[in-house]
C-alpha cells in the first residue's frame, strides 16, 4: 500500500473542494499536512479561518495530523509563511500541492485590470511564491514532490476565461522548467488538470457534476506526490473516473533547407500548410533541446 508516513505535505486552498480531498487523503495515509486556506470567496474577497480549521478538525477526528495556516498565496510573504509553518510544525516539507484558486470570469473587452491581476496573483504568482521557499527546502533534503494545478481552460481554452486560462497555461510552463531544475535534487514536478464539482465549477459541469466528485481526483494527485512515483513533467487530466495524459507534440512539419534549397518564402508556407499541420509522426519533447535535436539532422545531413 502506498503511504506517506514521515512525509510532510502542504496543500494550498485546502479548506474545501479539491484541496480538502487531497489533504484528507494524504493524512489518511500517514502524512502530516499543512492545511492552507485564506477562507475568501470564489472571487478572492474576504477571509475566514473557519474553512482551514474545519479541514484540520476532520483530519484530526479521523486520527490524522494537520495544522491550519491562513495566509494568502498571492503575496510573497504568504508563501514564506506557509512553508515556515510546515518547518516549524513538522521539521521539513516533502510535498507541495499548489491548489489555491479564484475566478473572475469576463470576456476580454469586459475585463478590468484588477480582474486580471487578482487571478494571476493567486494562480500563477501564488504558485511561485509558495514553490520557491518549498523548493529551497526540498533541495536541501534532496527530495520533493510538487504538484501544480492547471486546467482545460488554459490547456485547451474556455470562453470568458482569458485571465484564468493564461494563468493555468503559465503553470504548465512553470512545470516544464522546474522538472529540469529539480531533477538532480530528487524533486519531481507534475501538473494535474482536474475535472471536479467544486464551488468554482458548479455552474458549468451540468449533468456531469454528480460523477465529478473531488475525491475522484485525489488518488492521482496522491500518486504523483508519492515516493514511488518517478515521473516528472507530466500533465494529467483527472476526474470522473478518468486519468489521461496531456502532452505537447512536435510534428515533422515542412522543411526547406536554407543553404541547399534557398530561403523559405511566404508562398512556400501557403503551399505547405497541410504539411505544417500534419498530426502524424510527432515527438514529445522533454525540453527545448529536443526541438534542436529534431532540426539538427535536417540541417546537417
Amino acid at each position: 500500500m502506498i503511504d506517506f508516513q514521515d512525509r510532510v505535505a502542504i496543500v494550498t486552498g485546502a479548506g474545501g473542494g479539491l484541496g480538502k480531498a487531497y489533504a484528507t487523503l494524504l493524512a489518511s495515509r500517514g502524512a502530516a499536512v499543512v492545511v492552507n486556506d485564506l477562507g475568501g470567496s470564489v472571487h478572492g474577497e474576504g477571509k475566514d479561518a473557519k474553512t482551514a480549521d474545519a479541514t484540520v478538525a476532520e483530519i484530526e477526528s479521523a486520527g490524522g495530523v494537520a495544522v491550519a495556516e491562513y495566509s494568502s498565496v498571492a503575496e510573497p510573504e504568504g508563501g514564506e509563511s506557509i512553508v515556515r509553518k510546515a518547518i516549524d510544525s513538522f521539521g521539513r516539507v516533502d510535498i507541495l500541492i499548489n491548489n489555491a484558486g479564484i475566478l473572475r470570469d469576463r470576456t476580454l473587452l469586459n475585463m478590468g485590470w484588477d480582474d486580471l491581476e487578482a487571478v494571476l496573483a493567486v494562480h500563477l504568482k501564488g504558485a511561485f511564491y509558495v514553490t520557491s521557499p518549498a523548493f529551497a527546502r526540498m533541495k536541501e533534503q534532496q527530495y520533493g514532490r510538487i504538484i501544480m494545478t492547471s486546467s482545460a481552460s488554459g490547456l485547451f481554452g474556455n470562453f470568458g476565461q482569458s485571465n484564468y486560462g493564461a494563468a493555468k497555461a503559465g503553470l504548465f510552463g512553470f512545470t516544464n522548467v522546474l522538472k529540469l531544475e529539480g531533477a538532480k535534487y530528487g524533486i519531481n514536478v507534475n501538473t494535474v488538470a482536474p475535472i471536479a464539482n467544486t464551488r468554482m465549477t458548479e455552474e458549468i459541469l451540468g449533468e456531469m457534476a454528480d460523477a465529478a466528485d473531488p475525491a475522484s481526483v485525489a488518488p492521482a494527485v496522491a500518486y504523483l506526490a508519492s515516493e514511488g512515483c518517478d515521473l516528472s513533467g507530466e500533465v494529467w487530466s483527472v476526474g470522473a473516473g478518468s486519468v489521461s495524459r496531456i502532452f505537447t507534440g512536435l510534428c515533422s512539419g515542412y522543411f526547406k533547407h536554407p543553404e541547399k534549397d534557398g530561403t523559405i518564402s511566404i508562398e512556400d508556407i501557403a503551399e505547405h500548410v497541410d504539411d505544417i499541420r500534419v498530426e502524424e509522426g510527432y515527438i514529445v519533447p522533454y525540453s527545448s533541446r529536443d526541438e534542436f535535436a529534431k532540426l539538427g539532422p535536417l540541417l546537417f545531413s
